[in-house]
């Protein structure tokens, strides 16, 4: 399949079109109505520093149902031991940074470049995307982010200062979005910590039913805050 070209008009190829690998699209930019059109087709980019930008949709696509979350014995007495406090849309701009610093140290480069680092705070400041941070004490010890639409969880990145701070933190997030009647965790790429936790390939055109399903809810936009059930 050829890799598309995006004009400067906010549209994108159909999914099914992707190489083998994914990859669909190149080029456009990160503006908040291509991110937000995007996101809502089963795309997202993904592209090194240095590079144009990339636009992939995988196939398979490893997806969490949030019902379907499993905690292992040993992460339950984590849990247990209150070691963090978890919060939500606290600290934003402070994950999407970290996230940043851990790839590029362990990676010596990442994805999450500056202007994604932009684009992103921007859905955040627009309701759209949204972090949830582990705190020890007054030190942030683990976090993620990500975009919501309708029903759906698009999770970006996470990062660990603290053994196991980014579970608890994602732990904590499926309970809430299972509370909030969320449908559809997108996790992207198989990671094996995601698919301890319950997460599953599916194909692509699974996905995308799945996907347009939860878009059929509204949006929860706007600060998340922790609800009690």
């Amino acid at each position: 399949m050829p890799v598309f070209r995006l004009p400067d008009e906010h549209i994108f190829p159909p999914p099914r079109l992707a190489e083998d690998n994914g990859l669909l699209a190149v080029g456009g930019d990160l503006s908040e109505p291509r991110l937000l059109l995007a996101y809502s087709m089963g795309i997202f980019p993904w592209y090194a520093e240095g590079d144009p930008i990339l636009w992939w949709s995988p196939d398979p696509r490893l997806v969490l149902s949030p019902d379907e979350l499993r905690i292992s014995r040993s992460l339950k007495q984590t849990i247990n031991k209150n070691l963090f406090t978890i919060t939500l849309d606290t600290a934003f701009e402070e994950v999407i940074v970290n996230c940043a610093v851990i790839h590029r140290t362990h990676a010596g480069s990442t994805w999450i470049t500056d202007d994604m680092m932009e684009a992103y705070i921007g859905l955040h400041r627009a309701g759209y995307a949204h972090s949830a941070e582990a705190w020890s004490g007054k030190k942030l010890a683990g976090g993620l982010y990500g975009v919501s639409l309708g029903a759906a969880f698009f999770g970006e990145s996470m990062f660990t200062k603290i053994s196991n701070a980014s579970k608890v933190t994602f732990i904590s997030l499926v309970h809430q979005l299972v509370q909030w009647n969320f449908t559809l965790i997108d996790c992207q790429m198989t990671t094996p910590h995601l698919l301890h936790l319950g997460a599953r390939e599916i194909p692509r055109i699974q996905f995308l039913e799945m996907l347009k399903s939860a878009l059929l809810k509204p949006s929860k936009k706007g600060k998340w805050m922790f609800e009690n059930p």
